[in-house]
């Protein structure tokens, strides 16, 4: 391996802190992104989709689980797929493990949902081997080839209107999926964002203090 140059810590801290205003130039450039994402105009889902649950039939507005914000993941766990039945696509499974505490979205109005073509028994059979607690439903009609996730995987996320009015917001696939998993990154493409008060957001959008709404995953009340 040609590694680069060993040196003494001055001229260290001094190539650190060159790389280091190239990284906050990523960071704003990352937020201003994030900031049009919320000015994004969105398109109305006029289609009635239907899901399998835990519980039963389920509609796209359930799987908002009351709140005004859903994020949805297709991952590829179904006939067809490498691993099938023992186990889901290496890759959805790599995002999966990366998926942070759903308390912390749930306290910003936002679920997390994971959707796949397996039936209801094998998920729930999966899930408890990995020790996964994402909601999971099974996909029962076109609502994969609908939203650009039939052949792909790909995260959508919605928003729903006080009049259960539901909205197609953002998307995001291939390599956009990699930095998926973290609370940020999550809120990041939702059409609220992080809802804190330092964001570049529309008039009257939700916001609060930062640091003030975070909690203990076990702490935020029934609302999480």
């Amino acid at each position: 391996m040609n590694m680069p140059p060993i040196v003494s810590l001055p001229e260290w801290e001094a190539a650190r802190q060159e790389l280091l205003v190239r990284e906050k130039e990523l960071t704003r450039a990352r937020d201003a992104l994030a900031a049009e994402r919320r000015r994004m105009p969105r398109v109305a889902v006029e289609k009635e989709y239907r899901f399998e649950g835990p519980d039963g039939g389920a509609s796209l507005l359930d799987l908002f689980e009351g709140r005004p914000q859903l994020i949805v993941y297709r991952f590829f766990f179904e006939p067809g797929v490498a691993g099938w039945p023992e186990h889901g696509c290496g890759g959805c499974s790599f995002l999966a493990d990366q998926v942070g505490h759903l308390a912390h979205l749930n306290a910003r109005d936002t679920t997390l949902a994971f959707v796949s073509r397996a039936p209801q028994p094998e998920i729930e059979r999966w899930k408890a081997r990995m020790g996964w607690e994402i909601p999971w439903y099974t996909l029962t009609d076109d609502f994969d080839a609908d939203f650009g996730v039939d052949e792909w995987h790909g995260t959508n996320a919605f928003y729903r209107d006080d009049d259960d009015r539901i909205f197609r917001t953002y998307f995001i696939s291939d390599r956009g999926d990699e930095a998926m998993g973290s609370t940020w990154s999550y809120l990041d493409i939702t059409a609220l964002g992080r809802q804190e008060q330092w964001e570049d957001s529309p008039s009257g959008y939700p916001q609060t203090s930062p640091y003030q709404w975070w909690n203990l995953h076990d702490e935020y009340g029934d609302g999480a």
